[in-house]
Formats: C-alpha cells, structure tokens, sequence
C-alpha cells in the first residue's frame, strides 16, 4: 500500500512539473520563436476515454471499472487526459473565459466523450482547452 502511495505521489509531482514546464514554456517562449498559446492553437474535437492523469501514467489504470477511483481523484485534484484511440494523451486544461466544460469532465471520468476545444503542443505535451464535452456516440 505504501508502495503504491509514494508511486502515485511520484506521478503526481511529475505530472505537476510538466505542468508547470508547460505553463513556463508558454510564459518564457523566446521573442524570435513562434508563440502557441493555448489560445493561438487549432480549434479541434476529438474523441477518446477521460482518464486520470495519476493513475492512468502510473499503472495504465482506465475503463469502467476504474471509474469510481478516477472520479475521486478528480475530485481531490488529480489532472485529466483525454486518451485517444490511437494511444495519445491530451492534458485538459480549464478554459479561461468559461470553466463549465472542464468541470463537466470531472463527473464524466472513464467515459468515451467527444472533448471540443484549442489543441496545443508545447515542449512535447499535448493539451485541449475545454469549450465543450458531450458523450461520445457509439
């Protein structure tokens, strides 16, 4: 059980750092380099299974019968993936300008959904600003 604690902890720091690499990528981008914000990237909807970020990277955790800890974690700050079909893994990121998507995602967890929003790529981490989440259909 411990073992278990201190990988998820680990996987939680290391998922922050990428973060926050992600976010000092953005803020610091040289001014000779082309600029992405999340914001100045190409408007997209794609499809795959919400995860969460800690569990999925740590033991692939995933499906429904993961549902119930993925919502929990969630709910306790866990970041969110969106895993594609064909294996990629999108951070979401909440939408500055109106948050009610990214947070419908949270009661969403394990679910195929279709996520809408402005895909980005910076420092080799993918990322969808949520505007909009519906169920996937089937």
């Amino acid at each position: 059980m411990l073992k278990r604690v201190l990988s998820v902890l680990a996987l939680v720091s290391a998922t922050l750092f990428a973060v926050h690499a992600f976010a000092d990528a953005n803020a610091n981008a040289g001014a000779n380099t082309a600029k992405m914000k999340m914001g100045e990237g190409k408007a997209s909807t794609l499809k795959g299974e919400l995860v969460d970020m800690g569990c999925y990277l740590g033991h692939g955790a995933m499906g429904e019968k993961h549902m119930e800890c993925a919502t929990k974690c969630v709910a306790n700050g866990m970041p969110m993936g969106l895993l594609t079909a064909d294996g990629k893994l999108y951070l979401l990121t909440l939408n500055h300008d109106n948050g009610d998507a990214y947070n419908q995602c949270k009661t969403m967890m394990s679910q195929h959904v279709e996520v809408t929003g402005t895909v980005a790529t910076k420092a080799g981490m993918k990322g969808i600003d949520v505007t909009a989440v519906k169920v996937a259909a089937k």
